[in-house]
């Protein structure tokens, strides 16, 4: 009689180990899911931090060199001015801000090297025609670009335009 009590739950512990079972994987497989969603959040927001901080470096270097009052290299006088290609040194690296043409009054720059990387890039343009009186800085900044800063597939990129 015992024996025959026996044989009759054998299948109760097989099924209650296979359902306790399906519940760890259940939640083992939430708590993963989670995570990856995390990680992949962390990962853009380092890539938005990167390109936006890129953007406002370009700003903040064409700013500098376009202070008539500040400290630049250039003394009292800015280094945006026609004819004038100038050597704007930021982010330890010195490049040449070309005119787009004489009398263009549109100057365009590429500083890299930027971000968490090393990777990030901005193109600067600083256009002293389009809103005269005014200067108008536009800053597209990458979080990957190299020297050329095309911004390419899968790139995050931000932008920030300055007018005074």
């Amino acid at each position: 009689m015992i024996f025959k009590k026996i044989k009759e739950n054998r299948g109760f512990v097989l099924l209650f180990a296979v359902t306790l079972a399906a519940i760890f994987l259940s939640i083992a497989l939430g708590v993963g899911q989670i995570a990856l969603k995390e990680n992949n959040f962390s990962t853009s927001a380092i890539d938005t931090n990167d390109a936006f901080f890129a953007a406002d470096t370009g700003v903040e270097c064409a700013l500098f060199y376009d202070n008539p009052n500040g400290d630049n290299p250039y003394g009292s006088v800015v280094a945006f001015v026609d004819g004038n290609n100038p050597q704007i040194t930021c982010n330890n690296s010195t490049v040449t801000a070309n005119e787009a043409g004489s009398g263009s009054l549109v100057w365009n720059f590429i500083i890299s090297g930027l971000g968490s990387t090393g990777n990030g890039c901005v193109a600067v343009k600083v256009d002293k025609k389009t809103n005269s009186p005014h200067t108008t800085v536009s800053a597209s900044g990458y979080n990957i670009g190299g020297s050329s800063c095309l911004g390419p597939a899968g790139s995050v990129a931000r932008e920030l335009t300055t007018t005074y």
